[in-house]
């Protein structure tokens, strides 16, 4: 049957880049369709009624009618802004560092609603005065997960067994972690502490609202993201180019590492 030629859906702005002389075409997560790239035409004009809509990082309902290459944005209108992102350096710092990773591993056109809400929650979570570094090291867990990348975290990868309670390894090619016994037999693994395992398998086994609570050492959270981030630059092929932002913005800050 073919497809409706105008539609409307809920959208969080992952991207844009400007396009022509006052067109951008707009990176669009949505619950439904997942990552979709639409043109809003005209929208860097003055005068244009969906560029205060269409800003980055706001959650809006976009209307749109179909195009040839790209799907034409009709109208905006905004659901939530999370302003505290435009005010804060090193939270919109943050925005973008959850927008890219959502960007670079989510495919084209694919329903995902656990990851619609997942960014929801984590750009909410940024505009509060909570730990920074937790929420991303949080969604970073729940993101990999709804895209299929949950990392194992309970049996060693190369033997199969149980993990004990006693210090780690963490093997991104093989996806998760790897006992002391077979270490010697793993290429690419990285140290990861007891305490840090179990802060990582409590958040990936808790609610996310339960895990943005959680109270973790600053050094254990200075640990758990190079760990998760060797996982995430094996699955992508290549860095982050947010994360060297969001590092230097949070040094300049005074808040640390992403």
């Amino acid at each position: 049957m073919p497809r409706e030629r105008t539609y409307q859906t809920e959208a969080i702005i992952l991207r844009r880049r400007n396009w022509g002389e006052a067109d951008r075409i707009l990176t669009l997560f949505t619950p439904q369709r997942g990552k979709i790239r639409v043109r809003a035409v005209g929208v860097r004009k003055p005068a244009s009624r969906k560029a205060g809509h269409l800003e980055l990082f706001h959650r809006a309902t976009v209307f749109l009618a179909r195009g040839r290459d790209f799907d034409i944005v009709t109208q905006a209108e905004t659901v939530e802004s999370f302003s505290r992102l435009r005010d804060d350096l090193v939270r919109s710092a943050a925005a973008s560092y959850a927008a890219e990773l959502l960007d670079r591993l989510a495919p084209e056109e694919l329903e995902n609603q656990d990851a619609y809400r997942l960014i929801v929650q984590t750009l909410e979570a940024l505009c509060t005065d909570g730990n920074i570094a937790l929420a991303l090291r949080c969604y970073d867990l729940k993101l990999l997960d709804s895209m299929g990348y949950r990392p194992e975290l309970s049996l060693c990868t190369v033997g199969g067994e149980a993990i004990q309670a006693e210090d780690q390894f963490f093997s991104p090619a093989r996806g998760g972690v790897v006992c002391p016994r077979c270490a010697n037999r793993t290429e690419g693994r990285y140290p990861v502490s007891l305490t840090a395992l179990k802060v990582l398998r409590h958040i990936q086994r808790s609610p996310l609202a339960d895990a943005f609570r959680l109270r973790v050492r600053t050094a254990t959270l200075d640990e758990l993201e190079p760990v998760l981030q060797h996982y995430i630059q094996y699955l992508l092929e290549s860095p982050l180019r947010s994360r060297k932002y969001f590092s230097e913005v949070s040094r300049m800050q005074g808040g640390g590492e992403v």
